[in-house]
Formats: C-alpha cells, sequence, structure tokens
C-alpha cells in the first residue's frame, strides 16, 4: 500500500480516548484505531526504511507499573527508525524528531566527553546551528541548570554540555495535508536536516551498553 496521509478519523480518535481512555472505549474503536491510525503510519514507516532505518511502532498501552495515571492507553501512536528518526501522531498533530532523547550514562560520558574536545564539539556546535536555521527546536529529556560536574561553566558549549539527550523536532498541528502524501515530505524534510546530528550521534556516541548487550542477546 502506497502512503496517502490520515484521514479526520484520527482527530475523532484520539479526542475521544483523551475523553475516555478506557478499555470499552479502545475495544470499541480499535477497527478505527487499526484502518485509520496504525495502518498509515505503517505504509509511511515502509516508504521511509530505505533511507532512515529499520522502523518500530510502539505499542498502544501505557506502561502504569510506577505511574500515578493509571490511563491504559496512550493518547498518541509513536515510532522509531533506526537512524535515529522517531514519528509521532495525536490529536495535536504530526510530530518528527532524530537523535538521542536521553543517553545512558556511558552515552552521557562520551557525549561530554566529544562536546568539551575543540573538533568534535565545535563540528556538533555548527550541526546545531544548521539543524536550528532549517527551523528544528534542539532539546532532551533534561537538561542540567549548570554545568556538568569536571566542566567549566564558562565552557564555549556549556549549553550543549547541560544536555542530558540531544534531539532535533518538529511539530505541526492537525491541517488539511496531513491526509495527503504531502504529510511525508514534512517528516522527509526533518529527518534529512537532522542527518549530520545523527552521524554525529553515531560516531562520538555510539550505543549504550545495555542496548549492544540487548542486540547480543547477553
Amino acid at each position: 500500500m502506497t502512503f496517502k496521509g490520515w484521514s479526520d478519523a484520527i482527530l475523532d480518535f484520539f479526542e475521544g480516548l483523551e475523553a475516555d481512555n478506557s478499555k470499552t472505549y479502545w475495544q470499541a474503536n480499535k477497527k478505527v484505531y487499526d484502518e485509520q491510525v496504525r495502518a498509515p503510519m505503517q505504509e509511511l514507516l515502509t516508504e521511509l526504511t530505505a533511507e532512515f532505518g529499520e522502523p518500530k511502532i510502539f505499542r498502544p498501552n501505557r506502561d502504569i507499573r510506577f505511574s500515578a495515571d493509571k490511563s491504559p492507553y496512550k493518547t498518541q501512536i509513536g515510532a522509531t527508525l533506526s537512524g535515529h528518526g522517531y514519528v509521532q501522531l495525536s490529536a495535536a498533530g504530526l510530530a518528527v524528531a532524530s537523535g538521542t532523547y536521553s543517553f545512558a550514562s556511558d552515552q552521557l560520558a562520551r557525549y561530554r566527553r566529544a562536546v568539551a574536545l575543540d573538533l568534535p564539539g565545535e563540528a556538533l556546535a555548527k550541526v546545531v546551528d544548521h539543524a536550528r536555521g532549517a527551523g528544528l527546536t534542539i532539546t532532551a529529556a533534561s537538561t542540567l541548570s549548570t554545568a556538568p560536574r569536571g566542566y567549566p561553566k564558562d565552557h564555549p558549549r556549556i549549553e550543549l554540555l547541560r544536555m542530558k539527550g540531544l534531539v532535533t523536532w518538529k511539530q505541526w498541528p492537525v491541517e488539511p495535508w496531513l491526509a495527503t502524501a504531502k504529510a511525508k515530505d514534512r517528516v522527509v524534510s526533518v529527518l534529512r536536516d537532522s542527518a549530520d546530528l545523527a552521524h554525529w550521534l553515531d560516531v562520538h556516541v555510539g550505543a549504550s551498553v545495555a542496548e549492544l548487550a540487548s542486540r547480543n542477546g547477553s
């Protein structure tokens, strides 16, 4: 199947889920989710795979084991691409990101060392400036309020050193183009504008120890 965008049914589905986040609502509307939400996402990801890596759609169920919020379902559908990409759809619209949202401890150590060094650090600063110039937001899961231990507060790249992850981010509200194949063009544009960041992370940060162990089956 060819990706043709998402119909207006996504708004009704996610707005309904936000109002009634229950198993009863989910079961009554699962066909809408499968056909109008998940299927177009899978079609889009299939078309992106060759350039941006293998996709994985997250499960719709929330992990509520350690959460005060016991709502059973996510009010968005999200998916990753192995080349650092992320695509999300909700009642708020379409969002695209690329990078590593939260570094594992070993990744964070490598990231800070690279940022602090002149050559890789200055290269990253240029990558970030380029991404911002393309209209992308630079963000992370969390940011320190001051310099990390062992690094000077007046470091020329202190903004980057304080970040505990690094991603580009772009979000659009629901508009008519979302129901067309043009939605793919928006996604591709962000991922291509983020390619230098993804490459920098691959070279200087890499996968976490836990991720490598998982890949190796240990």
